[in-house]
C-alpha cells in the first residue's frame, strides 16, 4: 500500500488534498499538504474564480492519532472575485469538511471538543482532552459548546410543562419538554397562562400535556390547545400530598410516644435525668415567625389575596402560603418536639455509653473510635458530651425521645414492606396514640395504591372518604385535586389524572399516552435547557442528577 493510499485510509477528510510530506517533531505528527482545485467559489456570491492573488500556509490542529497530536500545514490560495456587483474583492479558498474561515482547528477536532464540553463541561472536559492529546483550556471548550447550533426541535405530541426558577422565590420561567424523548423544547421567560397559550397557538399539534398542577398552566392549555388531554404530573401529586401529610403530622407532634432505648451494661446504674418536655421555642427567629404569622393572618382577615400580601410584605409566594396554611405559629417552629437543634453526636449515642460503661473514659480514645464509626465532629464535642458522666461510675441511660416530624412523615409515605421492624413498631405506637394520624395513614396508603396500580376509577370514592375524615390538611389537598378535575369534566374521564394520559374511547393511543410520567416532565435536561442562562465564568453544562422524591 502506498503512502498516499494509507493516508487516504487514515485521514479520509484529506482525500482532496495533495500530500507533500509527513514527518514528526517531538510528540506532534505534521502533515504538509496543499489544495488541488483549479478554481474556488466566492463565499459571498458563489462565483467561481481562477485568478490567484497570493498563496499562504494555514496551520490546522487535527484529531489526534495513536495518542499524538496532528498538525496540518495547509497551503491555500487567495483569489480575486470577478463579479462586479460582489462586495468581496479577495477571498481565501476553503476545503469542505476540513476548514472554516479563521479557524485554527479542523472541523473534526472542533466537533470532538464540542462533544467533550457538552458531556463534561469545562474543567473535567479539559482534563479528558489533555489525555486524548488535544490539550485545550476549559474556556476553549466552553466557546466550542456555545458555537454549536441548537438542533431544530419539532412540536412534540406529548408535552411536559413545569416551572423553572431563574431567581428562586422571585423570577420563574416555564420549561417545556418532549415527554417522549425527554429533550427540552423551549424555556418561556415567564410563568403565566398567557405565555403558555401563545406558545401552544404558535405550535399546534400537541395532543397530551403532562403538567404541573398550577392553575395558570391549566388555563393556558385550555385556551391554547383545547383539544389536548391534560395529565396531572405524578411527581407533583405525590409532592403535594407529602406536604399535606407533614403539616398534619407536625400538628400532632406533641402526642408522639417516646421511644425506649436498649439497655446498656452499666455498673452500678445511675438515675436517669428527666427527659426534656416539649417547650415553647424562644429566640429571635421564633419571635419573627410569630410576628410574621400574625401579620399574614391579619391581612388575610381583611380580605387580602396571597399575591397582594407578597407585594406588601416583600416575601416569596410559597412563604406566604406556608404561613397562611398554618393555624398557629407553633406549627412552623418545632420539628423535634423540643425546639432545639439535635446534637451531631446523638446519632452515635449508644456506642460511647457502652464504651464508657466498660471503663473507657478517655475522651481522646472515644473520639478516635467514633471517627472510625463515621463521626465527623470535633474532639471538644466528645469531651463535653461525656463530661457529665464522670460524676458517677457509669453514664445514665439515654433519655427517651419521641420520633421527629420528618421521621414520622417518611414512615407515612413509605411502603410498609420497606420499613425496618423498629420503624414499624414506632409507627404503630404513633398511630395508636393519635387516632387522626391512623386515619391519615389509611388515606395516604389508599392514594398510593391508586397511583401505583392506576386505579383512577377509585378517585372519587377516595375523595369522598377523605372529606369524611375531616383532616384539614388533606381537605386542602382534595380541593386542589378537585379543581384539576373540574377543568376536565365534560370533555374527558374525570379520573384520567391517575391514568397518566389514558384518553377514553381512543384505545389506539392508550399505550403511548400512559407513558407520560412526571419523571419525563422533569428530566435531567433542565441542566442543559439553554446556554444563555449560564455566565461566562462558570463551567457550562455540568451534569446535574435527575430530581427525585426523597420521602416517597
Amino acid at each position: 500500500m502506498s503512502l498516499s493510499s494509507l493516508l487516504t485510509l487514515l485521514f479520509p477528510h484529506l482525500a482532496d488534498l495533495r500530500i507533500d510530506d509527513v514527518y514528526r517533531t517531538g510528540s506532534t505528527v505534521r502533515i504538509a499538504a496543499a489544495t488541488r482545485g483549479e478554481d474556488a467559489a466566492c463565499p459571498v456570491c458563489a462565483t467561481r474564480s481562477r485568478r490567484v492573488h497570493s498563496r499562504y500556509v494555514r496551520r490546522l490542529a487535527d484529531t489526534p492519532v495513536s495518542g499524538q497530536e496532528v498538525m496540518i500545514h495547509l497551503g491555500v490560495r487567495r483569489l480575486f472575485c470577478d463579479e462586479p456587483a460582489c462586495e468581496r474583492r479577495i477571498f481565501a479558498e476553503q476545503v469542505p469538511g476540513l476548514t472554516v474561515p479563521h479557524a485554527r482547528r479542523s472541523r473534526g477536532l472542533s466537533d470532538v471538543l464540542a462533544g467533550i464540553g457538552m458531556a463534561l463541561g469545562g474543567r473535567a472536559g479539559a482534563r479528558l482532552a489533555a489525555r486524548l492529546a488535544a490539550a485545550v483550556s476549559r474556556m476553549t471548550l466552553l466557546r466550542q459548546v456555545r458555537a454549536e447550533r441548537e438542533p431544530e426541535v419539532s412540536v412534540p405530541r406529548m408535552l411536559g410543562v413545569d416551572d423553572f426558577a431563574l431567581h428562586k422565590g422571585h423570577v420563574y420561567g416555564t420549561l417545556l419538554v418532549d415527554a417522549q424523548t425527554r429533550r427540552p423544547v423551549e424555556l418561556l421567560p415567564e410563568r403565566s397562562a398567557q405565555a403558555l397559550k401563545k406558545w401552544l397557538i404558535q405550535h399546534p399539534g400537541v395532543e397530551v400535556v403532562c403538567r404541573d398542577r398550577a392553575g395558570c398552566y391549566a388555563d393556558g392549555i385550555a385556551q391554547g390547545a383545547p383539544g389536548a388531554v391534560q395529565v396531572a404530573d405524578w411527581f407533583h401529586l405525590w409532592q403535594n400530598l407529602a406536604a399535606a401529610v407533614e403539616r398534619a403530622v407536625a400538628r400532632h407532634r406533641r402526642e408522639f410516644p417516646r421511644t425506649t432505648s436498649e439497655p446498656t451494661p452499666t455498673a452500678p446504674p445511675a438515675e436517669s435525668p428527666p427527659a426534656e418536655s416539649p417547650g415553647i421555642r424562644q429566640g429571635p427567629l421564633a419571635e419573627r415567625t410569630r410576628r410574621r404569622h400574625r401579620q399574614i393572618h391579619d391581612l388575610l382577615a381583611r380580605g387580602r389575596t396571597i399575591m397582594e400580601i407578597v407585594g406588601e410584605l416583600g416575601l416569596a409566594r410559597n412563604t406566604v402560603r406556608r404561613f397562611a396554611r398554618a393555624a398557629a405559629a407553633e406549627e412552623l417552629l418545632a420539628r423535634d418536639g423540643t425546639g432545639k437543634r439535635p446534637r451531631r453526636l446523638q446519632r452515635y449515642d449508644s456506642f460511647p455509653r457502652e464504651r464508657f460503661a466498660h471503663g473507657c473514659t478517655n475522651a481522646a480514645v472515644l473520639w478516635g473510635e467514633l471517627q472510625q464509626q463515621g463521626y465527623g465532629g470535633s474532639y471538644a464535642s466528645v469531651r463535653d458530651y461525656i463530661r457529665p458522666w464522670r460524676s458517677g461510675v457509669a453514664p445514665p441511660p439515654a433519655p427517651q425521645q419521641p420520633p421527629t416530624v420528618r421521621q414520622v412523615t417518611a414512615w407515612f409515605l413509605s411502603h410498609p414492606n420497606h420499613l425496618e421492624q423498629e420503624q414499624q413498631l414506632q409507627l404503630k405506637a404513633v398511630l395508636g396514640a393519635c387516632p387522626e394520624l391512623a386515619s391519615l395513614s389509611e388515606r395516604v396508603q389508599g392514594f398510593a395504591r391508586m397511583m401505583a396500580e392506576r386505579q383512577g376509577h377509585r378517585l372519587e370514592e377516595w375523595t369522598k372518604a377523605t372529606r369524611g375524615e375531616r383532616i384539614p390538611e388533606l381537605d386542602s389537598f382534595v380541593r386542589g385535586v378537585g379543581r384539576g378535575l373540574g377543568r376536565r369534566r365534560g370533555r374527558a374521564d374525570t379520573t384520567a389524572q391517575l391514568r397518566r394520559g389514558r384518553r377514553p374511547r381512543q384505545p389506539a393511543q392508550d399505550a403511548e399516552a400512559a407513558d407520560v410520567r412526571a419523571r419525563q416532565a422533569r428530566p435531567a435536561a433542565q441542566a442543559r435547557v439553554t446556554r444563555r442562562l449560564i455566565g461566562e465564568e462558570q463551567d457550562f453544562i455540568e451534569s446535574v442528577p435527575e430530581p427525585t422524591l426523597e420521602r416517597r
